[in-house]
């Protein structure tokens, strides 16, 4: 069984990839290839579907935001 250790952050470390004692996993790669997006940037496409269905009136406020917020998470 091989056991991976857990999840660490370390402080002064830049981006959002944890850190596993110096091995990188491919999600550290995926990670590290396709950084966050900026603050200002298009909403996911998931996030503009939602808004378009709260605007047609096929979600209520209650799914929109219940929804968005498992989307966000």
């Amino acid at each position: 069984m091989l056991l991976v250790p857990r999840n660490l952050r370390r402080v002064g470390m830049t981006g959002n990839v944890p850190y596993y004692g110096g091995r990188l996993t491919p999600a550290h790669i995926q990670a590290i290839s396709h950084p966050a997006r900026p603050a200002g940037a298009e909403p996911a496409p998931t996030i503009a579907a939602l808004n378009r269905l709260r605007a047609a009136g096929v979600l209520t406020e209650e799914e929109y935001d219940r929804i968005l917020s498992r989307v966000r998470s």
